[in-house]
């Protein structure tokens, strides 16, 4: 178990014995038998190890801290803005405040924290939410901790390292709630006028809502929009340009009048770029609007979101205009495979208008 950068805990079965292992910046490993110690003796064997890295001096570790889950968070949040991940860090205390910050959880010393306490946290946390979003939540807190660890905080990682939810899905894979376009349309027109831009350039891209809010004005050539999102283990920054139409070149050119190259195009109140949270509370509500009048067919579906326009962006690409699965994943930065899982329906009557013309030219 790591205990601290470079400095482990171990357990050998068979002879049953405890073992410390250091190992320094140049690679150099260093061992200590913890003799004399009960196997059982978990608490005995970390403090016998601890007191050994501290005698090794300034060479092993500073110090070990022992400290609750809610500093441990915050010591990652500063280590996020020290190395310039300040859209990161941003998110993730979002994400702390609505997940951590006001549960039982957040003031429990990190060194004595159990899996137990992290699954009734996450029973706590899964009340009211879907299981993809709780998944979200512990995957960040998970991140946090584990950076915690490394900086020198004291705690057993296995204690929160859970096997995610069964029904987590991508979301790429949120299928079910399809806006048609008089819903979008609705929606818009119930939104705030920097909401409904918002709303407007999502239909008009199938961009994710995170790209689309940190989009500046410089990314918008004229002719293209460029989109950045990260993704994979570790994840990389992945860059696409997508192809405006007419209709779309017209829209943006509109949102970039008068700024500045480096102005985010879309902003919640004419300065600060949009924020996960308050766009999602913005859709919350338009919804409520239109639903207080909507009836049958018109009413908004259960679930939506912002998310909703990508989806129904890539759907009617396929469905409706008849673009083919790999031109839709290059412009709406997602996988075939994705395409495959999500809107398989869709692709069928595409491939047999390609069979179709691949006959008549025979």
């Amino acid at each position: 178990m790591k205990l601290a950068e470079g400095a482990y805990l171990g357990f050998r079965r068979g002879a049953d014995t405890w073992h410390a292992r250091y190992r320094d910046r140049s690679g150099n490993q260093l061992y200590k038998a913890l003799d004399g110690i009960r196997g059982d003796d978990y608490e005995g064997a970390k403090s016998a190890a601890e007191a050994w890295f501290e005698q090794l001096g300034s060479t092993a570790i500073r110090s070990l801290k022992r400290t609750t889950i809610r500093v441990a968070l915050e010591a990652y949040l500063a280590d996020l803005k020290r190395h310039g991940r300040a859209d990161t860090a941003r998110d993730a205390l979002w994400r702390f405040k609505l997940a951590v910050y006001q549960d039982l959880i957040a003031d429990l010393a990190l060194e004595s924290a159990t899996r137990d306490d992290f699954l009734e946290w996450r029973d706590r946390l899964n009340t009211g939410r879907q299981a993809r979003s709780v998944n979200r939540h512990v995957r960040a807190v998970v991140a946090g901790l584990n950076r915690a660890l490394e900086l020198g905080h004291v705690g057993n990682a296995s204690a929160w390292h859970l096997k995610p939810l069964q029904d987590e899905v991508e979301e790429e894979g949120e299928t079910a709630v399809l806006l048609s376009a008089e819903h979008r349309k609705a929606l818009t027109a119930a939104a705030t006028a920097p909401a409904a831009a918002f709303l407007r350039g999502l239909e008009l891209t199938g961009a994710r809502p995170k790209e689309l809010a940190t989009a500046a004005v410089s990314d918008f050539s004229g002719e293209t929009l460029k989109l950045a999102h990260r993704k994979g283990r570790p994840p990389k920054l992945r860059v696409r340009y997508v192809v405006l139409s007419d209709e779309g070149r017209k829209f943006f050119e509109e949102q970039a009048t008068d700024k500045l190259p480096d102005a985010p195009l879309f902003t919640e109140d004419g300065e600060q770029p949009w924020r996960r949270h308050i766009w999602a509370r913005e859709v919350r509500a338009a919804i409520v609007k239109v639903n207080e009048k909507a009836r049958g067919k018109a009413r908004i579906p259960a679930g939506a979101s912002a998310y909703s326009f990508r989806h129904a962006r890539i759907s009617e690409l396929l469905q409706l205009y008849g673009i083919d699965p790999l031109t839709v994943a290059v412009q709406t930065g997602t996988s075939l495979a994705m395409i495959e899982r999500a809107y398989l329906r869709f692709i069928p009557s595409a491939l047999r208008e390609k069979l179709a013309c691949v006959a008549s030219t025979s």
